[in-house]
């Protein structure tokens, strides 16, 4: 099933996504869904980041060199 939803873009942005969609060979709305999704992941992936913080920090994982170090 499939939900319309329409959203007001500022004139030089609405212009990008024509432009780019036009490039890929794509349709605006594929290309809006494919931004949605990745916002998405970010999003979920920050949220899981932030819960794992506190543990990552009291096992001296600080950085992102730190966790690729002890998976290595």
């Amino acid at each position: 099933m499939r939900r319309t939803v329409t959203v007001s873009l500022p004139e030089e942005l609405g212009e990008e996504l024509d432009s780019f969609s036009t490039r890929e060979g794509t349709t605006r709305s594929e290309v809006v869904r494919e931004a949605l999704r990745r916002y998405f992941a970010v999003d979920e992936f920050r949220k899981i980041r932030r819960s794992l913080l506190t543990e990552a920090e009291a096992k001296g994982l600080l950085t992102d060199e730190d966790v690729f170090r002890q998976i290595s």
